[in-house]
C-alpha cells in the first residue's frame, strides 16, 4: 500500500477501493476504508474588512479578486483542477480552494502548492485582510 505523501497519517492509497460508478481505481481512503476519495483540495482562506460598502464594493474585496484574477491561470493548469471561491458577507471569510486528483496533488504538494507562497504574500500585503490560512483537505462529490 503506498502513501499519500506528508499526508500519510490520515490517508492511505488503494488499489483495492470498493468499485462505483464514481471510483477511480486509484482511490485512497480513511475512516477504516468508509470513506474513499480520490481529490485533495488546498484551501488558501483569510478574513476581509468591511470597509462599509460590504461585499458590493469593499476595497479590501476587490483588491483580493484582483490577485485571484493573476494567480488563477496557474492553478487552472494544474492537471485537473477546479478552482472554487467562497465569500460570505456576515462572518467576511474569504476562501479560494484549488481541488486536484491524487495524481496532481502529490507533486503540487512536494513543490509546496505553487503559487500559493506569493499568493499568500499578496494576500497578506492587502490592508483589511487577516488571518490568512491553509488548508489540506479531501474533497469527494458523493
Amino acid at each position: 500500500m503506498l502513501l499519500l505523501s506528508s499526508l500519510s497519517n490520515a490517508f492511505s492509497i488503494s488499489s483495492a477501493g470498493r468499485p462505483s460508478a464514481r471510483s477511480s481505481p486509484m482511490m485512497a481512503e480513511m475512516a477504516n476504508g468508509k470513506m474513499l476519495f480520490d481529490n485533495v483540495a488546498r484551501e488558501w482562506r483569510c478574513k476581509w474588512q468591511d470597509d462599509g460598502g460590504g461585499k458590493a464594493s469593499s476595497a479590501t474585496l476587490v483588491a483580493i479578486a484582483d490577485v485571484v484574477d493573476e494567480f488563477l491561470p496557474q492553478l487552472k493548469a494544474l492537471d485537473g483542477a477546479v478552482v472554487n471561491r467562497a465569500v460570505c458577507g456576515g462572518c467576511l471569510d474569504f476562501k479560494l480552494c484549488t481541488t486536484v486528483p491524487l495524481a496532481t496533488f502529490g507533486p503540487w504538494e512536494e513543490a509546496g502548492h505553487p503559487p500559493e507562497a506569493d499568493f499568500l504574500a499578496k494576500l497578506e500585503a492587502i490592508p483589511g485582510v487577516s488571518m490568512v490560512e491553509t488548508q489540506t483537505m479531501t474533497n469527494q462529490v458523493l
